[in-house]
C-alpha cells in the first residue's frame, strides 16, 4: 500500500510539531533550572563559591568578671594563645617540626597526629585544637615559621585567672575543658571541643550568665590555606563576613575578700577547718572559708598528675567544701535550740534549776559533764555549758520537740545557696530510729541529741544562718552569695534582694533569754569563752567541743595521729551582742576545746571586721560605749 504525497506531508508536519514541543519543553526546563539556581537557590551556590576562597575563624568571647562586694576582681581573664590545625590544609610531613615547636611529648604527639589523620570528609577543614595556652617561646616559634606551616592558626583566647589563688576557691569553683559527655549534654548550646566550661561553684552555677557568645569572621585564603585578608581589616568587613563576639556578664558577689583574708590569717597553723559569716539582717554571705583548698588556677589550666594524687591522698580532703558539703556534730552550739524547745513546751523557765554533780545516771549509763556546777539554771547552763542541765531537760522535752525546733531554724534542710553539692545535715526523730533501728530506741539517744551529739549533723553555713535568726529576732534567710549582675560597662542588669525563707515560730521573750545567756558566754568571768573577750566589740555566742569517731581500722591511716583524734572545736555567735550585724561560725577540725581554740580565732576575725574591714566608720569600742553610758547616768542623777 502506498501513501499519498498529502498524507506524507501531514505526517512530517506532525513530527516537526512534536519535536518543537519537546525542544520547547527542554528550553523551559533549562530556563526553570537556571532561575532556580541563580535566583531561588543562589545563596547556597554563592556560599559554596565563597567557601572555596573564604575560611570561617571563630572569635572567642570574653567571660564575665567576678567581683567581691567592694569591687575587687576575684575571677578575671588573662590573654592566652591557642594553636589550631585545619587537617585538610596541613602537610603531615611538617608534623615533626610542628610538634617540636609546641613542645609536645611522645604521647601528646601520637594523640595529635592520630586526630589529624582521623579527620575525614568536610570535617578535614574544621579547626582542630592542637595545644591550649602555649608559652611565649612556642608562640615565637610558630609565628617565625608560619609560612612553613599551612593550615596552622594561632588564636588569642582569654583564659580564666583567679588573683586570690585558693582563697574562696570552693565558692568560686573552677573551669576545665569540655569533654565528649558535655558536648552531648549541652548539644545546641554552641559548645565545642577545646573550650572551657564551669565545673563547680559559681563558675558552674552561673555559666549561662558568665559565658557570653562567640563571634566569627570569614577571611580569604589561597589554595595552600594561607590567609590573604589582613587581621586589622576585621572591623571593616560587613555583617555577612563578620559577627562580633558578645562578652559575658559580670557578677558582683556578697563576699568580702578582705574578711576572707582575715579568716585565713586566723587559721594559720591549723591544717583544717571552716568558717562562715553572714549579715544577720539580709542573709548575705560575707565569707565562706574552707581549709585546705585547691588553687583554681591549677584546676583550670590542668593539674599535674603527681599533684592530683597528692591532693587525693591528703587526709584533710582539700577537694571537699567544708562549709556546705561536709556536715559535723555541732556539740554544745546546738544547746540554744534544745533550750528553746523546752521553753516553747512550757517545761522550762528562767528559774528552773537542776543540780549538777558532774554526772547524770540513766539506768546503767553515766552521762558526764566537764565540771561540777551545783545548782544551776538556764542562763548559767548556757554560759558555762552544763551538760547535766540539758540531760535532765531532754528527758522531759522529747527528741521530736527538739527536732521540730531545729527544723524551725533551718537545721536538717539544705540552705538553698545554689552552688556546689549541698548536704542537708541531719536531725534525728523517734520515727527515724523506729524505721532504721527498730527495737533499739533508748532515752539516751535524746540525751545525746540535746547536746548536739549522737546522730545530729549540721553544716557550718546552716549553723551561721541559725545563729543569725537568733540574733535578728527569728527571721531565717535564704543565703545570698550573688548581689547583682552587671554588663561589662558597669550597668546593673539585675539586682537580687534578700529572700526570707521562714519566720521562726518562737516567743520573742525566749529569744531574749537565750541571747542574754549567749552574751555571758564571753562577757561573764565563768563563761566558756571568756578568754576571747575583746575591748573593741561585745560578742555573743556558744562554744562547742564535738566528739569525733576514734575508730581507725587502717594502722597506716594518717588520721591515727594524736592531733587528728582530737574533738572538733566550734564557736558560733554574733556581734555586736546588743545590736547584731553579723553572725559568724568557726570550726577548727580536731582543734580540741571550742573555748580555748575556736573562740580566740573568731574574736580575732570579729576585731578585724569591726575595726578595719566593715564598711563605714568602725563601731564604738565596748569601753567607749560604757563610758557613754556612765556619763548618761551621771547626767540623769544630776538632774
Amino acid at each position: 500500500m502506498e501513501l499519498s504525497p498529502r498524507l506524507g506531508t501531514a505526517e512530517y508536519r506532525e513530527r516537526i510539531r512534536v519535536m518543537a514541543m519537546v525542544a520547547m519543553l527542554g528550553v523551559l526546563v533549562l530556563v526553570g533550572r537556571l532561575v532556580y539556581v541563580q535566583v531561588i537557590d543562589s545563596g547556597r551556590w554563592v556560599q559554596m563559591a565563597e567557601d572555596n576562597v573564604l575560611r570561617r575563624i571563630d572569635l572567642p568571647s570574653t567571660r564575665g568578671v567576678i567581683r567581691d562586694r567592694r569591687g575587687r576582681v576575684i575571677a578575671t581573664n588573662r590573654p592566652s594563645y591557642f594553636v589550631y590545625v585545619v587537617p585538610g590544609l596541613f602537610r603531615l610531613e611538617n608534623f615533626p617540626r610542628f610538634a617540636e615547636y609546641l613542645g609536645l611529648n611522645r604521647d601528646e604527639r601520637d594523640r595529635l597526629e592520630a586526630r589529624i589523620r582521623g579527620m575525614e570528609g568536610p570535617r578535614r577543614f574544621h579547626q582542630l585544637l592542637a595545644r591550649a595556652d602555649i608559652d611565649r617561646e612556642a608562640l615565637a616559634m610558630i609565628e617565625t615559621h608560619r609560612t612553613e606551616l599551612p593550615g596552622v592558626q594561632v588564636i588569642a583566647t582569654p583564659v580564666r585567672q583567679y588573683p586570690f589563688g585558693d582563697l574562696a576557691a570552693h565558692a568560686l569553683g573552677f573551669m576545665n575543658e569540655v569533654n565528649a559527655d558535655d558536648l552531648v549534654e549541652y548539644q545546641g548550646r554552641d559548645y565545642r571541643a577545646g573550650e572551657r566550661i564551669g565545673r563547680s561553684g559559681l563558675e558552674k552555677a552561673w555559666e549561662s550568665i558568665l559565658r557570653g557568645r562567640r563571634g566569627w569572621v570569614r577571611l580569604e585564603h589561597d589554595v595552600r590555606g594561607a590567609l590573604l585578608s589582613a587581621r586589622d581589616a576585621f572591623q571593616r568587613l560587613g555583617s555577612d563576613r563578620r559577627q562580633d563576639p558578645v562578652p559575658g556578664r559580670d557578677l558582683v558577689l556578697t563576699l568580702d575578700m578582705e574578711l576572707m583574708r582575715s579568716i585565713d590569717r586566723a587559721f594559720r597553723g591549723r591544717p583544717s577547718g571552716a568558717a562562715a559569716v553572714v549579715d544577720v539582717h539580709t542573709g548575705r554571705v560575707l565569707a565562706l572559708f574552707s581549709k585546705p583548698s585547691i588553687d583554681p588556677n591549677l584546676m583550670t589550666t590542668g593539674i599535674p598528675a603527681a599533684l592530683a594524687r597528692e591532693l587525693d591522698e591528703n587526709p584533710y580532703r582539700p577537694r571537699i567544701d567544708k562549709t556546705i558539703y561536709e556536715s559535723y556534730y555541732p556539740g554544745s552550739t546546738f544547746k540554744p535550740f534544745t533550750a528553746l524547745a523546752g521553753l516553747g513546751a512550757g517545761l522550762l523557765d528562767a528559774r528552773s534549776q537542776v543540780t549538777c554533780t558532774g554526772r547524770h545516771v540513766l539506768g546503767r549509763h553515766v552521762f558526764r559533764c566537764k565540771h561540777v556546777h551545783g545548782a544551776i539554771a538556764l542562763h548559767r547552763a548556757i554560759a558555762e555549758s552544763c551538760n547535766v542541765f540539758f540531760y535532765q531537760l531532754a528527758e522531759s522535752v522529747t527528741m521530736d520537740r527538739i527536732a521540730q525546733m531545729a527544723y524551725e531554724f533551718g537545721l536538717g534542710h539544705r540552705t538553698g545557696i545554689g552552688i556546689n553539692q549541698e548536704t542537708p545535715g541531719f536531725i534525728p526523730t523517734r520515727a527515724w530510729y523506729a524505721q532504721y533501728y527498730p527495737g533499739q530506741w533508748r532515752i539516751g539517744h535524746t540525751l545525746n541529741t540535746a547536746i548536739g551529739q549522737g546522730n545530729v549533723r549540721v553544716t557550718v553555713l546552716q549553723l551561721a544562718l541559725a545563729y543569725a535568726a537568733l540574733a535578728n529576732g527569728g527571721t531565717l534567710f535564704v543565703p545570698q552569695i550573688v548581689e547583682r549582675v552587671e554588663s561589662p560597662d558597669g550597668m546593673v542588669l539585675q539586682r537580687f534582694p534578700p529572700t526570707v525563707r521562714h519566720r521562726v515560730a518562737v516567743n520573742p521573750r525566749h529569744l531574749d533569754m537565750i541571747n542574754a545567756a549567749l552574751t555571758d558566754v564571753v562577757a561573764s568571768n565563768t563563761g566558756t569563752a571568756h578568754g576571747a573577750q575583746i575591748a573593741e566589740v561585745d560578742i555573743a555566742g556558744k562554744t562547742g567541743t564535738a566528739q569525733v569517731s576514734r575508730i581507725v581500722r587502717d594502722p597506716n591511716d594518717p588520721r591515727r595521729s594524736w592531733s587528728s583524734m582530737r574533738d572538733h572545736a566550734w564557736f558560733a555567735g554574733f556581734a555586736p551582742a546588743q545590736a547584731p550585724e553579723i553572725a559568724i561560725v568557726l570550726l577548727v577540725e580536731h582543734g580540741g576545746s571550742g573555748g580555748h581554740e575556736a573562740a580566740p580565732l573568731l574574736a580575732q576575725v570579729v576585731r578585724d571586721y569591726f575595726t578595719r574591714i566593715r564598711p563605714g566608720a568602725p563601731v564604738p569600742t565596748v569601753q567607749t560605749l560604757r563610758l557613754q553610758e556612765q556619763r548618761r547616768r551621771r547626767s540623769l542623777n544630776l538632774r
